[in-house]
């Protein structure tokens, strides 16, 4: 019988936007939508937060999810990786005799993660015996015609070569939706990087990915938010 778990890191100490993790977003903790969606989905034996903070632990778990242990010092600076957080919670639960299968991390701050796109996830994984699965998206415009600033001030190509390129003839590259990663714990193990070789991506619309880093990011995401709510449901909402 398969183990599922969903893991979210949450530490405290966010700097930029102060107590992020659990920040009212549209009304509820910003956490809580990830915890929501994770139990809406149906996938997973135990959803478990791994942070070093008490206030986000109560949240946590007020929300529905399981703080099981507090994240150590070491793994809660500004300088730790996911890859070593997720690591920490699975060596954690192996070492409880629990291990897991597989494992979803989500991150806190994905208030437009949606339930069928972590279904998605999950089954790409195991349908192409994949060691991860994660969310990603398009950008708004092709990067191979990207334009920098020169050291006289003046504006040049990053890659001048593709000046004569119409956007539409140059390749459709996407990046990462800092939603969430699935992976095949075992095969993940082996390489400890949640983005490898053996990665498949889960396509998702641009509309429903917004980074929040700083507090314009984060107005901007309300917005994305509430505008979103007014013309379709969100599984979230």
């Amino acid at each position: 019988m398969r183990n599922v778990v969903a893991i979210i890191p949450a530490r405290g100490g966010s700097k930029r936007i102060l107590g992020k993790n659990i920040k009212p977003f549209c009304g509820k903790p910003m956490i809580a939508y990830s915890i929501e969606a994770a139990l809406q989905s149906g996938l997973f034996d135990r959803i478990i937060c791994s942070t070093d903070s008490d206030e986000i632990a109560s949240v946590a778990q007020k929300c529905g999810a399981e703080v099981p242990f507090r994240r150590p010092p070491e793994l809660s600076n500004d300088f730790v990786g996911t890859d070593d957080v997720l690591v920490h919670a699975l060596q954690w639960l192996a070492g409880q005799g629990q291990p897991a299968d597989y494992a979803c991390c989500l991150y806190a701050t994905a208030p437009f993660i949606q339930v069928e796109y972590l279904r998605q996830g999950f089954e790409q994984l195991r349908t192409k015996s994949a060691a991860s699965a994660f969310a990603v998206t398009t950008y708004a415009y092709t990067i191979f015609r990207s334009l920098k600033q020169s050291d006289g001030g003046r504006v040049e190509m990053v890659w001048p070569e593709n000046y004569q390129k119409r956007a539409q003839d140059c390749p459709e590259v996407f990046h990462d939706a800092g939603q969430f990663y699935w992976v095949d714990v075992q095969k993940y193990r082996m390489s400890g990087k949640l983005i490898g070789a053996d990665a498949v991506p889960v396509h998702i619309p641009r509309y429903l990915v917004q980074d929040i880093d700083t507090p314009e990011d984060w107005e901007t995401a309300e917005l994305m938010f509430e505008g979103i709510k007014g013309r379709k449901s969100l599984a979230s909402i």
